[in-house]
């Protein structure tokens, strides 16, 4: 009989047969000095790629979604490698057009692509292998928020899901190149980190519920968010209203922004690292909106593979 599970319960069935792996954006290797942070993001068209997205930003996406995990760690990016499973339908246009938007991401973050792999396949499959280095003492984990820290964001929330929208309405807006064209946060990230200020950070790629729940899980703690202090995406409430767009920044994912928390003394100096914005405080127990003094309990979903499982092999 077949059954579904999400990516982040086969993920913790995975980690106990491979004897436990760390609830991280990165994977976090000891060289001594310092660390070597590293990570892998699988994509595949029909899953990840909206029709509209031509080659480039697709390479783009890519390498992207990558980049978003060093930031997340406060770290620096070192290099990328890429392995592209190329469909038969592609030509030398999209290839060009798609290697250059590896290349043309990893540029504007000061890194590139080292190497990788090509082959042939049904769809359009990319991998990409993110690798970063970063001090010891400034490293960012998803665990060590304290009761009694704030909870902040960069930049704005649900840009990718009022994007999505548009396109599918047909509506003319700005949104669907943030939607098309994420900006990993590597400079916030890397900044936040040396204000040594941040107790716990991850990238909210899947959508703000989703990541404080993984962050909710890793530290031991709850949130309260302050639904007046979120910051949604500019011309996003008027397009869709403000419930669909509280929703959007939610669950619907693709932001790419931060999510991290930070001890109240330490408010000016990350002020002065980048620009956030103060939407909550940890609390001892569960995940709520909070709004004209009365909260309600927020469902920890949000953008994430179905696996189905039937017999003994995994079907994406």
């Amino acid at each position: 009989m077949k059954e579904a599970i999400g990516e982040r319960e086969l993920i913790r069935r995975i980690s106990v047969i491979l004897g436990g792996i760390q609830n991280d954006d990165c994977a976090v290797i000891d060289l001594g000095e310092r660390y070597l942070v590293a990570s892998t993001d699988m994509l595949h068209q029909r899953t990840d790629f909206p029709d509209i997205m031509n080659p480039w930003q697709m390479g783009w996406m890519a390498v992207a979604v990558n980049l978003s995990d060093i930031a997340a760690m406060g770290a620096e990016p070192a290099g990328l490698l890429i392995a592209a499973g190329l469909p038969p339908e592609a030509d030398c246009y999209f290839i060009d057009e798609l290697f250059s938007g590896f290349a043309d991401c990893a540029a504007l973050y000061g890194t590139r692509v080292l190497g990788g792999d090509t082959d042939s396949h049904q769809e359009l499959t990319i991998t990409g292998t993110s690798l970063g280095f970063v001090e010891k003492e400034l490293i960012l984990r998803r665990r060590g928020a304290q009761v009694g820290d704030l909870l902040c964001t960069t930049g704005s929330l649900g840009a990718a899901g009022g994007g999505l929208w548009a396109w599918q309405n047909g509506v003319e807006s700005e949104l669907i190149t943030r939607l098309l064209e994420p900006e990993p946060r590597l400079k916030e990230g890397r900044a936040l980190a040396k204000s040594r200020s941040v107790t716990a950070m991850m990238d909210n790629s899947d959508g703000l519920a989703l990541s404080l729940s993984d962050l909710s899980e890793v530290s031991g703690v709850g949130f309260s968010v302050f639904q007046d202090k979120l910051p949604l995406a500019p011309g996003l409430v008027e397009m869709v209203g403000e419930e669909m767009a509280l929703q959007m920044a939610l669950g619907a994912g693709g932001d790419f922004e931060l999510a991290f928390t930070l001890r109240p003394s330490g408010l000016q100096t990350a002020r002065e690292a980048c620009s956030l914005t103060v939407i909550g405080e940890v609390v001892e127990e569960g995940i709520w909106m909070e709004r004209e003094g009365e909260r309600r309990e927020i469902v920890g979903k949000g953008y994430e593979h179905r696996i189905g499982i039937q017999g003994n092999q995994l079907q994406s």
